[in-house]
């Protein structure tokens, strides 16, 4: 009878141990609201920025992760970003992402399809995915605020903690009304108000102050957009992207 109980113990903590299968939820995460975005078979729920159905080439779904293909490392030229059919005002995003060597790549959110259609990607802000110990955009902008896990061009990313090379790291944003989080790996790295004095302050010392960018609405602060993985021609894997909605701060 004790072999007995013992074993069960067992068997329930191994259980308990055994990690989730990728690209799926939990029976909680489920009855919380949150939605996949990708299913780890098909890319559903996709398509490319400024088209009406996913790219033919570059992009696609390899052993459960989706995969952009290394290119010649211009931004968003050759295969061309994606971004979800769907627009998000209020939500929490959850992603994991792969790095290759020297990789580039972004997750934007509040994306708008501006016309007439920008030569690189698609406007929105961006948590960036980078190599930053050999992509060079790591030494450009200010006080590291190009580094993986920083909103791009604006605020460095604080006190992280990145998985090398190769291996999964999971990059959180969490948008309600004008606050907003980055997370990296469990911990918050960035955080702002989007609309303040001080957000469009750094607004106007980045890249995001010429007129272009603000020429439908002043950058960064559209009410709702789509998300977009970028293709900025380097190989750079996404898995578990699921993300849920949430009502505005009264």
């Amino acid at each position: 009878m004790k072999g007995l109980v013992l074993s069960g113990l067992l068997l329930m903590f191994v259980a308990a141990e055994k990690p989730q299968t990728p690209n799926t939820l939990t029976a909680k995460e489920r009855k919380d609201g949150w939605k996949l975005l990708f299913d780890g078979k098909t890319t559903n729920g996709w398509r490319g920025a400024y088209k009406d159905k996913f790219p033919d080439r570059g992009w696609g779904v390899e052993n459960g992760t989706l995969t952009i293909q290394k290119s010649d490392g211009s931004e968003s030229q050759s295969f061309g970003d994606i971004v979800t059919v769907d627009e998000y005002g209020n939500f929490d995003l959850m992603f994991d992402f792969k790095l290759t060597d020297g990789a580039n790549s972004g997750v934007k959110y509040f994306v708008v399809e501006q016309q007439p259609k920008p030569k690189g990607s698609a406007y929105g802000l961006e948590f960036q995915v980078l190599d930053d110990a050999k992509h060079p955009d790591a030494k450009m902008g200010r006080d590291g605020n190009r580094k993986v896990g920083s909103l791009y061009d604006l605020i460095p990313a604080k006190d992280k903690q990145v998985n090398p090379i190769g291996e999964w790291n999971t990059g959180r944003v969490l948008a309600r009304g004008n606050h907003v989080e980055h997370w990296l790996n469990g911990k918050k790295v960035v955080e702002f108000e989007r609309g303040s004095e001080d957000f469009r302050k750094l607004v106007g010392m980045s890249k995001y102050a010429a007129p272009s960018y603000n020429s439908n609405g002043r950058f960064g602060e559209a009410p709702k957009g789509h998300i977009l993985l970028q293709d900025h021609g380097d190989r750079v894997s996404f898995r578990n992207i699921k993300i849920k909605t949430l009502e505005t701060k009264q």
